[in-house]
């Protein structure tokens, strides 16, 4: 049964620059990467040298905590290179496309005559397991935990906010396929949240379980789906996914290889015609940026992801994992002399009145990386709360994560959030706090010391 849940706490963010639905293709480049840090807890155990050949679909490496969960090739060619870091630990795997796109193909039954044993055996040894997230923790999930529901958000709230119906256009059968995969795998229920505006979206998804979400950001967060719909006790688990994944996990159960599509949307106040591109996962991000027309004179941060929750990467950098943003930001190294009086700051956004932003709140706004302060005292002040839409105490859990009180930060909702959930709070808070990063590494300290 269908609900209709109305967000009322949050923050809607107008950045200029949001990506026009057009959508071009990029030819295969010549280097691909995994960049190990978006599996995050994952210990990698490799399956291939430098110089050894590989195709689409072949084991690159391996979970080391668990040896069934296989990470494979996005391409076909030569292992480049194996970037390590301090104590050799894998930073990036490098493969030097061959162009030629050989691949290995499995025989799959259709899917009614597969039970779920069968379907995770495919999805781990295909390389589409790393696709599946689960909370709590906020880490690929466990294959021998079995969820008690699997959440799927089809709408972006986010800054820069994607459109995966566009995304989604031509993949559609492969994602409803994908769906139907899915759905064996979990006793309880597969839920898809949407906005209300999908109305067209909806008519082609009327066999599946779907929920509307309205308001400002998160309400596209799943991790706030989760709380309103099936919230998250202690040992219990929830799957995510991303909706392109989901297609892309479709495709291989109709087709037997692995098309590890990403379609991304490279957007921000910089890009003077913000559209998407789709490639492979893992490319050179030059391999867009060049076909990308950036403004000129200015310094530029790269993020692969939104802008409140996503990681910087070097223009000379890979896609991510994950991300369908490329989001690009000027970076805010330029200071006002007396920038806090409001009637000469009053161009700089702000969830408060006092800067004098609020009355051009409609219009999209020319965002930078300036932090406009610096780290205070972390004091209540109930801004963390008025964009924070969970029943649970943000600044207490975040106070009891840096402490490291596992007892109290399990009665706080640990279990409930991920880093992602915090983004407003990172970007509304007058204390400069990395909220983000303190729940991250309390997230890290609760699954070293209970698994």
């Amino acid at each position: 049964m269908s609900q209709d849940i109305s967000i009322k706490k949050g923050l809607s963010i107008n950045i200029k620059g949001a990506a026009k639905k057009e959508l071009k293709k990029i030819p295969l480049t010549k280097f691909y990467a995994y960049n190990l840090d978006d599996f995050h807890l994952l210990i990698p155990k490799l399956e291939v040298k430098v110089g050894d050949y590989v195709k689409r679909g072949q084991p690159l490496f391996y979970s080391k905590t668990n040896e069934s969960i296989k990470f494979v090739s996005n391409v076909s060619g030569y292992v480049k290179d194996i970037v390590r870091g301090d104590r050799r630990k894998i930073l990036n795997i490098v493969i030097e496309s061959d162009k030629k796109d050989s691949m290995v193909t499995s025989n799959i039954k259709p899917i009614s005559k597969l039970d779920s044993e069968s379907i995770i055996k495919f999805l781990l040894s295909s390389g589409c397991w790393p696709f599946i997230k689960q909370r709590p923790f906020d880490i690929i999930a466990d294959p021998t935990k079995k969820p008690k529901s699997i959440f799927i958000s089809c709408f972006d709230s986010a800054p820069l906010a994607i459109d995966y119906k566009f995304i989604l256009n031509d993949r559609l059968d492969h994602f409803k396929y994908g769906l139907e995969v899915l759905k064996k795998l979990v006793s309880g229920n597969l839920y898809l949240g949407l906005n209300s505006s999908q109305s067209d979206l909806a008519k082609q998804l009327t066999n599946f379980n779907l929920n509307y979400f309205n308001g400002p950001h998160p309400s596209g967060n799943v991790g706030v789906h989760i709380h309103h719909i099936d919230p998250i006790n202690s040992g219990e688990v929830v799957w995510i996914l991303n909706p392109e994944d989901v297609a892309i996990i479709g495709e291989f159960f109709e087709t037997g290889q692995f098309n590890p599509e990403r379609t991304i949307a490279v957007s921000g106040p910089p890009v003077k015609n913000p559209k998407y591109y789709r490639l492979i996962i893992g490319a050179e991000l030059k391999s867009v940026l060049s076909s990308v027309d950036l403004e000129e004179g200015s310094e530029l941060r790269y993020i692969n992801g939104d802008v409140l929750s996503g990681k910087t990467v070097n223009s000379n950098g890979f896609l991510g994992f994950y991300n369908n943003n490329l989001s690009i930001l000027r970076e805010g190294n330029n200071y006002k002399l007396f920038g806090w009086i409001p009637f000469i700051n009053n161009k700089t956004p702000s969830i408060y009145k006092t800067s004098f932003s609020w009355l051009s709140n409609g219009k999209p706004k020319e965002y930078d990386t300036n932090l406009n302060g610096e780290e205070r005292a972390f004091v209540a002040t109930g801004e963390m709360e008025s964009v924070f839409p969970m029943d649970v105490y943000p600044m207490q859990l975040i106070k009891e994560c840096l402490i490291g009180d596992i007892e109290k930060m399990e009665k706080l909702g640990i279990y409930e959030v991920s880093p992602e959930d915090f983004g407003l709070i990172d970007y509304s808070s007058s204390s400069k706090i990395e909220a983000q990063s303190i729940i991250r590494e309390g997230l890290d300290y609760l699954y070293k010391e209970t698994q």
